[in-house]
């Protein structure tokens, strides 16, 4: 489901209302978050979270994190839940022998970079991986999970939403208070068009340094121009992909807005095939929802992947040479 218009009101009738369970969930938060750490791996764990439910881009900023530091001469493993996967773990997610069904489609796109483990119990998950031979761990959407020690957060939020109408679930979209998140946080990473970053900094006075960055499309010798598209996205804001598409010229003729995670059945693709070829249209979806297509149906959608564009990496880096001291090349 799409997230509802209420949520970025903050003086809806809604939000007023339900904003006692809001208090409660927020209750919960905080007594979860403050227990102390059940296990204090001997690498460093920097965790790529975020306060807001929902996608604002941790997968993107996991792939873009593990590559700097591939760059910098140190291999991270990767520890997700599996999101929508089957296998409780502890797994290593094998691109081969896995399907999204059993490890969720965000690990399995992740795998293609770095090794990434499932498994609901991170602490459990985190020591399987250094057994493995981790040098760093890189907590995917671990911020409110106090399973493991952290010496790096990166709160990552859509610059365009910020932080909605600032109430917890369900009156709005956070998970937490701001103030409450941002108190355990050392960045926050707001992804958006240039001007999108500048107002959600100039919004707050923000207790941690506010790093901005762009998500753009990755250039594969393919022009988009002209091209008559039928697209379709399962993710957190759908329209995020629709608007990529159509900066980069593409026709959309119609945009399937899926909910986050939506499986892609044989039925729902074979609708879309069909009205694909009667519009005269190829195909196209993102990354993350590529990896949960049925194999028939593989051929036969392209893609338009985007990658992490750092507005300027110098901060991150320096935050990175600091937790991992002398083994950062």
């Amino acid at each position: 489901m799409q997230p509802p218009a209420f949520w970025f009101r903050p003086w809806s009738v809604m939000a007023v209302l339900l904003a006692p369970l809001g208090l409660v969930y927020a209750a919960a938060t905080a007594r979860r978050v403050a227990q102390p750490a059940r296990f204090a791996p001997g690498v460093p764990v920097i965790c790529v979270g975020n306060i807001n439910i929902g996608g604002t881009g941790k997968t993107p900023t996991v792939i873009a994190l593990v590559q700097m530091l591939q760059a910098m001469g140190v291999q991270p493993h990767v520890l997700s839940r599996g999101y929508g996967g089957r296998l409780t773990g502890p797994v290593q997610v094998n691109e081969r022998q896995h399907s999204a069904t059993d490890v969720g489609d965000e690990p399995l796109l992740m795998a293609a970079f770095a090794p990434v483990w499932v498994g609901r119990d991170r602490a459990a998950t985190a020591q399987v991986a250094q057994a493995a031979g981790a040098k760093v761990l890189i907590l995917d959407d671990g911020f409110q999970d106090p399973a493991l020690r952290k010496d790096l957060s990166l709160v990552v939020v859509d610059a365009a939403l910020a932080f909605g109408n600032g109430r917890v679930l369900p009156a709005g979209p956070l998970r937490e208070p701001v103030a409450a998140g941002l108190a355990r946080a050392d960045m926050i990473l707001a992804i958006g068009e240039a001007g999108q970053v500048a107002a959600f900094r100039k919004g707050t006075d923000y207790p941690v340094p506010v790093l901005g960055a762009a998500l753009k499309p990755l250039a594969m010798g393919l022009s988009w121009q002209g091209q008559r598209v039928l697209a379709f996205a399962g993710i957190g804001r759908p329209e995020k992909f629709f608007a990529t598409l159509r900066a980069e010229g593409a026709v959309l003729l119609r945009a399937e807005a899926l909910s986050d995670h939506q499986p892609l059945s044989d039925a729902l693709m074979t609708r879309l095939e069909i009205e694909a070829k009667a519009l005269g249209a190829q195909m196209v979806t993102t990354e993350k929802d590529a990896v949960r297509l049925p194999r028939r149906f593989r051929q036969k959608v392209m893609t338009l992947p985007v990658r992490l564009a750092w507005e300027d990496e110098s901060a991150i880096r320096a935050a990175l040479g600091r937790i991992l001291g002398p083994s950062a090349g």
